[in-house]
């Protein structure tokens, strides 16, 4: 049995029926990683004692007979910009290259709390801010379905650990798509919560107004048992949010006929037929179990990406200006004062598109154009969130393509910051209302190498128990193969 590539409660069931030991599947994940992670490239850090010791104790948790926590013997894969305690909290940037988190998040508490393996920390965009996974400050992560391409980012390193069976589950964080984007690209489950659903205590800063922690899963059964668990107030962080969590994994078995899917129009202009056709292919399968398929319109849709590169570069600047050579992280040994040390050490520190988030948020918040562009923006975010206020009146759901398109080369995009930004144009939207978004996979590319594509699904705020229902309905009834998949069953 291949112990790399078990859900949830396969890991479960083989722990408590005795078929296999915590330890036995933590070391298949450690000896996977370091068998195919030379080609992947998804891990910064491999803690393997930390793993171990987290494993025996499960398995002493077993042979005395103890409950179990819901993610028992799990192996997770824990995104770079997460803190987690005595092991290395890079952010992928040389700025923080030999920085050890002091204290966990407490996303990785409560995964540790219900019996999860963290197996180590994965590569992304340095401070998160990326499409591609391709701004790490030590090394590109690659897509496991095509090595020339990327997986997406800014969680990549996430995304392709799973992928690649190199972690049954992760977590990632997501500021404009970067879970969501990259598990379509992927060809996983991938979740953004609403704003406030997850703690942010211990995720590392970028755009604190649109920063979320989620998981990514091989399927959405997984996806809601991790959430599930790391959702819920906290007392730590004052923008999570007081609202029940609920069991997501008794709204997975609930029937969707008469669901309401809104299809918004402004989602599908110019999308290329490699990705529309098989939206089209799951929109019409939504349909065959018994979804109710309706047209809306997001009017404010065309604003989303320079509202959102606005709005987080001004969030970016200052969350950033703590990276300065004298609290922590590295400092340039070489400089003449104060002044010069300040400069030097975030010359050197800080990787080319974060200096132009920096840049850009410093000129938007800066003296005269505050009001014409940070102030206008957040009135049009204002607007797009209301736009998805009035269409949850409709519907209950909305469905729209996750990426405009598949997994692109590797260097394809790097020198043409505008493109790279546009791969974020579906999915930005939910950030700046923050209402909850999952991407699924839907189908593949006709053209070779066949490569992954995602659906995205979007509820109203704190909606989530109905997003991951259709969502599973959806999985159920077609996934990869949706274009050729016929409902089987509600």
């Amino acid at each position: 049995m291949d112990l790399t590539a078990l859900s949830v409660q396969q890991v479960r069931d083989l722990l408590t029926s005795r078929k296999a030991t915590a330890v036995e599947v933590t070391q298949a994940h450690l000896d996977r990683i370091r068998e195919k992670d030379k080609e992947v490239c998804a891990y910064l850090a491999v803690c393997a004692e930390r793993a171990q010791e987290q494993a025996r104790k499960i398995d002493r948790q077993v042979a005395a007979g103890e409950a179990l926590g819901p993610l028992a013997g799990v192996p997770v894969a824990v995104k770079d910009v997460i803190l987690t305690r005595g092991v290395r909290t890079t952010c992928a940037s040389r700025i923080l290259e030999n920085y050890v988190a002091p204290y966990d998040a407490t996303a990785v508490e409560r995964l540790g709390a219900a019996g999860a393996v963290v197996l180590g920390k994965t590569n992304c965009d340095e401070f998160a801010m990326g499409s591609s996974t391709e701004n790490s400050g030590f090394f590109p992560t690659r897509n496991p379905h095509d090595l020339t391409r990327v997986p997406g980012g800014s969680s990549g390193g996430s995304a392709a650990a799973v992928a690649a069976n190199l972690a049954c589950v992760s977590l990632g964080s997501d500021t404009g798509g970067s879970i969501r984007q990259p598990a379509a690209l992927c060809g996983i489950v991938g979740m953004m919560g609403t704003y406030g659903r997850v703690s942010r205590f211990g995720l590392v800063a970028f755009a604190s107004s649109l920063d979320h922690i989620g998981p990514f899963g091989r399927s959405v059964r997984d996806v809601a048992l991790v959430l599930g668990t790391i959702a819920g107030r906290d007392p730590r962080d004052s923008t999570s949010a007081a609202v029940p969590v609920g069991d997501y994994l008794l709204a997975l078995a609930e029937d969707v006929r008469g669901v309401k899917v809104g299809v918004p129009t402004e989602y599908f202009r110019g999308l290329s037929p490699e990705i529309g056709d098989n939206i089209q292919a799951g929109i019409d399968l939504l349909g065959k179990l018994g979804c109710r398929i309706v047209p809306i319109s997001l009017p404010h849709t065309d604003y989303a990406i320079a509202c959102y590169y606005i709005i987080c570069t001004a969030e970016a600047s200052s969350n950033l200006a703590r990276y300065d050579g004298v609290r922590y992280g590295f400092r340039s040994p070489a400089h003449e004062d104060l002044r010069d040390m300040y400069r030097k050490t975030r010359d050197r520190g800080f990787g080319a598109e974060v200096k132009r988030r920096i840049m850009l948020g410093t000129y938007v918040l800066s003296s005269g154009y505050y009001d014409a562009y940070y102030l206008k923006a957040q009135k049009v975010r204002t607007l797009i969130t209301r736009d998805f206020l009035a269409a949850f009146e409709e519907v209950d759901v909305i469905v729209t393509p996750t990426s405009p398109i598949p997994a692109f080369k590797l260097g394809e995009r790097v020198d043409d910051p505008l493109q790279m930004y546009l791969a974020d144009i579906y999915t930005v939207t939910a950030s700046l209302a923050g209402i909850p978004g999952l991407s699924v996979p839907c189908g593949r590319t006709r053209s070779q190498p066949h490569l992954p594509v995602g659906m995205q699904v979007f509820a109203k705020h704190f909606g989530e128990a109905r997003l991951l229902q259709v969502a599973h309905a959806f999985e159920k009834a077609g996934g990869f193969d949706v274009a050729s998949a016929a409902p089987k069953g509600g």
